[in-house]
Order: C-alpha cells, then sequence, then structure tokens
C-alpha cells in the first residue's frame, strides 16, 4: 500500500504539472468537445517530458535527485500555471452535444472493455520483472547507475571503458538518449528504493494517457463520443503496443505516443494557428529526440506537413523539391557506405519482401490495421488531398518513406526477417497511421452525407 501511495503521488505530480502546461498553452480553446480529454492524455506525456527536463537541471547543477529537490518545484509550477489557466476551468465541459442512448451505452461498453484490459495490463507491469535484451541491457543499466549516485553520469563503450581501466560507466548503447532511463530513476526516487518492477509503471499510464488524448483529438475532430472512444480504442489495443507496455522497459511504446500525439498536435495547430497548440507541437516534438536516436528524424518528419500549412499556394512545390533533395543526398551518401544514426546505408534496394509483408498483413502484430489503413487510403483519397486534412497525410507519408528507406536501403534489412526490429519501427508509426485512417474514413462519411443530402434538392429543383 505504501509503495503503490509513494508511485502515486510522484507521478501524480508529473502528470499534473503536465496538465497544467496545456491548460495554460489551449486555455482559449478549453470549452470545445474533447478538447479536456486531450488535455489530460497530453497532460502526461509533457509532465513526463518536464520531470526529465527538470532533472537533467538539477544534474548540471550538481543537486541530487530527491523527492524534494525533483517535485518541490514542479508542484509550485503546477499552482502557478493552474492559476494562470483558471479561466478557462471554468468554462470548460465534458461535452457539448447531447448522446443518445444507444451512444451512451457503446460509451460504456467500449469504456468498460479499455478498463478491464488496462487493469491486466497493469498486473503484468506490477509482478514483472524487468524482461531482458535492449531494457536490460541499454535503458536500465543507466537508470540503476543514475540512482544510485543521484545524478546522471555519461556512459561510454567498452574500448574506452578498457582504457579507462573501468573508471568508466558502459552499456550496450552509451550514446542512447536519457529520457526513458529518467523515468525509471524518477519511479525509484519516488519509491524510495530501486524495483525493476515497480519502476516500469510509466509504461503503463502512458498507454492509459494515449487512449485518453486519442479520445479527445477524435472529438475535437468532429467525431461523436462513440466513434471517438472506438476510435482511442482502435489505436490503444494494437497487440504489440499491448506488449510493450506489459513487458515494459523498451523505449519504442513512448517513441509511437510522443510521435503520433506531436504530428495530431501539428496538425491541431494547422486547423486554428494558435499559439499553444504551436508549443505543444513544439515540445512533443523536442521530447521525440530524446526518447531514441531515430525520434530526429520522426521529428523532422512534421516540417513538410508544417510547410504545406504555412505555404498552401507554393507548399506542396516545396515538399516536393525538399523531398528529392533528401532522396539525392541519400543516394550520394550510400555510393559511401556512410553510418547514419546507427544504420549502414547503402544503395542496394532489396528489401526483405517475403517477411515485410508477413508482418504488415500475416501476423498478429496489428490485426487489420494495415488492410483498413490501405482501404481507408483508396476511399478517401479526395479526403487525403483536401487542405484540411493534407498536413497530417504528407506527415503519415513522410513516415512511411523514412521506414521504406531504413528498411529497403540500410543493414536494418537484415533484421526484417526475423520479425523483431522491423515491428519495433513500425510501432512508431502505426498508431499515428490509425489516427489519421480515422480521420480519414470519417471526412469521407460526412462527405457522403452531404451528396446524399443534397441530392434530393437539386431533383426537387
Amino acid at each position: 500500500m505504501i509503495d503503490a501511495l509513494r508511485l502515486t503521488l510522484g507521478w501524480g505530480v508529473a502528470w499534473l504539472v503536465g496538465i497544467a502546461i496545456v491548460a495554460a498553452l489551449l486555455r482559449a480553446t478549453l470549452k470545445r468537445d474533447g478538447t479536456l480529454a486531450w488535455t489530460i492524455g497530453c497532460g502526461y506525456f509533457a509532465g513526463a517530458f518536464v520531470v526529465t527536463a527538470w532533472m537533467r537541471v538539477l544534474s548540471f547543477a550538481g543537486i541530487a535527485f530527491s523527492i524534494a529537490s525533483i517535485a518541490l518545484p514542479l508542484v509550485i509550477a503546477t499552482a502557478a500555471l493552474a492559476w494562470y489557466a483558471r479561466p478557462a476551468w471554468r468554462a470548460t465541459s465534458f461535452s457539448n452535444s447531447s448522446t443518445t442512448r444507444g451512444e451512451r451505452w457503446v460509451i460504456y461498453g467500449v469504456a468498460t472493455w479499455l478498463a478491464v484490459r488496462f487493469v491486466v495490463l497493469l498486473l503484468d507491469v506490477l509482478f514483472t520483472p524487468l524482461y531482458p535484451w535492449d531494457a536490460w541491457i541499454q535503458w536500465a543499466t543507466k537508470a540503476r547507475v543514475w540512482y544510485a549516485l543521484g545524478h546522471i553520469v555519461p556512459f561510454a563503450r567498452s574500448d574506452a571503458w578498457f582504457a579507462a581501466n573501468g573508471a568508466l560507466w558502459f552499456d550496450a548503447s552509451p550514446n542512447y538518449p536519457a529520457t526513458v532511463p529518467l523515468w525509471q530513476v524518477w519511479s525509484s526516487v519516488a519509491l524510495g528504493r530501486w524495483d525493476d518492477a515497480l519502476m516500469n509503471l510509466p509504461w503503463w499510464l502512458t498507454a492509459v494517457a494515449f487512449a485518453v488524448a486519442i479520445f479527445g483529438a477524435l472529438r475535437e475532430s468532429g467525431m461523436r463520443a462513440p466513434v471517438a472512444i472506438i476510435g482511442a480504442w482502435i489505436a490503444s489495443s494494437l497487440p504489440l503496443a499491448n506488449v510493450h507496455v506489459a513487458l515494459a522497459g523498451y523505449a519504442d511504446l513512448p517513441m509511437a505516443a510522443y510521435y503520433a500525439l506531436a504530428a495530431v498536435a501539428a496538425w491541431r495547430w494547422t486547423q486554428d494557428r494558435t499559439f499553444g497548440n504551436a508549443v505543444l507541437a513544439l515540445m512533443l516534438a523536442i521530447a521525440c529526440v530524446t526518447i531514441k536516436t531515430p525520434g530526429v528524424v520522426w521529428a523532422a518528419t512534421l516540417v513538410p506537413g508544417v510547410v504545406l500549412a504555412l505555404l498552401p499556394r507554393h507548399g506542396p512545390r516545396i515538399v516536393a523539391i525538399g523531398l528529392a533533395a533528401v532522396l539525392l543526398v541519400l543516394a550520394v551518401l550510400a555510393q559511401t557506405d556512410p553510418v547514419v544514426l546507427g544504420y549502414r546505408l547503402h544503395l542496394d534496394f532489396a528489401p526483405a519482401w517475403q517477411a515485410l509483408i508477413a508482418s504488415l498483413f500475416l501476423l498478429g502484430n496489428w490485426h487489420l490495421a494495415w488492410y483498413v489503413t490501405i482501404a481507408a487510403t483508396v476511399i478517401g483519397w479526395k479526403e487525403i488531398r483536401a487542405p484540411a486534412l493534407a498536413p497530417l497525410s504528407v506527415t503519415v507519408g513522410a513516415g512511411a518513406l523514412f521506414l521504406l528507406v531504413a528498411f529497403a536501403f540500410t543493414n536494418a534489412r537484415n533484421w526484417v526477417s526475423d520479425q523483431t526490429t522491423i515491428n519495433r519501427a513500425l510501432l512508431h508509426l502505426v498508431p499515428l497511421a490509425l489516427v489519421w485512417t480515422m480521420l480519414v474514413l470519417h471526412a469521407w462519411y460526412v462527405r457522403q452525407r452531404s451528396s446524399a443530402a443534397t441530392t434530393p434538392v437539386a431533383v426537387a429543383a
């Protein structure tokens, strides 16, 4: 019970400061349908990132990690931001539209399903020791050392460790970003001891907060509550995503969630051009860079959509020229066999087609996600190119192109056949692709209804 209370308070502080940050940014739009859920869901991700940023500051200043040094400033910041956003809270409502009895049953049913699933996943997280391989040798190694020392220390490769006679810290990936290990450090500080199971609570919180945020984003897009909660269930029920919750410790689930929300926040900015959504999108994009090394590229895929929104007349041409330039640079670099972000680039198009098709369409990692996405692309082609969805469509396309280049022209294709790296990389894009698919299908449905409604009027005329 004490452990549960300490962890709840520790991560409650992080979540609340994040909610306060998002509320302060979106204070002018909190009264819209879905914005409250979006604020609560995104609040966790903003808060989880801010906690790690503050821990970096403390370490740089030479202040040891403790509950007081980490949590107290965040509590003060929460109070100040909540006071600043107070007018918006009074105008906030859960919904501005009525729902029918049947719709309420759908909402209650899907919400219950999600709740039961999240309870099962929570039990997995709390009672499963740290899972081996990457979680063991790349991420938690740093967390264990930083928690024991009370501050961040650099890690080096084995050759440097040997040269220093063991005076350095090393693990399998010393150059990996620090955000994920710092989550585990904060869990351990809040808990008061090292526990390689309980420290992984943030992975479960990531899944819960992501479902809430996606529900809010879909509601804001105009979907009714039953459709939005089904969309949130679809995005959060991916088998491989659930595996990354149950076997917590990898950075791929946080990468997927931050990238999806950064893309959605950037798309929301293209719709309303508010300062708050711009800052939120930038914060989430910066967080992507601090989670995994490929986060730099994932954040870069947001740029074409922003360019398209800022320059609707010349944007498509600029994006096309930029894409051609990137491909040309890659083609030139590939002649020298360089290593980019840990991947050896070589211009030799030979993807493992059989394993790739099996991963996308035959195995159970994604349910029917790719079938539905392809179908939505075909029937919603007009909506995809429409000004409302074009920026997000370009972002999804840029993400798909990044994966194609990585698995067709680099040594990463050697890892496709074992169905490990390919699926973890796909996980970074799939939640966003599903959200985009829902938005495309909804826009197509709205257009069909509009056409059906105007046809009788035209006939009568």
